[in-house]
């Protein structure tokens, strides 16, 4: 499929502001294995081909298992990760399908358990942040980054 738009020189101004936006999710304190795994299954949702073909390989290099990374679309039932791990991920869906299901009540109690109000913020500024370039490089669609060795 040929790509129909080029996110990053058709409108550079969005790109900049995304990125930038990245950049202080990285730079919030979240563990980064914690980031990648929370956007290696919104992009799993969402079937963003690039996305997975960046994160993937990131989250391995941030030291998520590739125990963890198999498992990840059963998560719920493989018992590999942990209370943070698992809020995350919950949080990380029910964002993604907010407009299918909403937003379920005790999963903000569920993320207070194990997260501060500033670790929820930032975590819920990454899913909307991986949930944006998803949409954007599946409507652009653009192709899978090239496989590193």
């Amino acid at each position: 499929m040929e790509k129909r738009f080029d996110p990053r020189a058709d409108f550079a101004p969005g790109y900049e502001a995304m990125s930038k936006l990245t950049m202080a999710v990285k730079a919030s304190g979240l563990d980064p294995t914690l980031v990648e795994l929370v956007e290696v299954r919104v992009s799993q949702i969402n079937g963003c081909a690039y996305c997975l073909s960046v994160h993937v390989p990131a989250a391995r290099k941030a030291g998520v298992s590739q125990r963890k990374l198999d498992l990840l679309p059963a998560w719920r039932e493989s018992g590999a990760f942990d209370a943070r791990e698992s809020a995350a991920l919950a949080w990380a869906e029910a964002l993604t399908r907010v407009a299918d299901a909403g937003m379920p009540e005790d999963l903000h109690a569920r993320m207070r358990a194990v997260f501060d109000a500033g670790e929820i913020a930032a975590l819920g500024y990454a899913v909307v942040l991986i949930n944006g370039w998803n949409r954007l490089m599946v409507a652009a669609a653009v192709p899978p980054a090239p496989a590193t060795p």
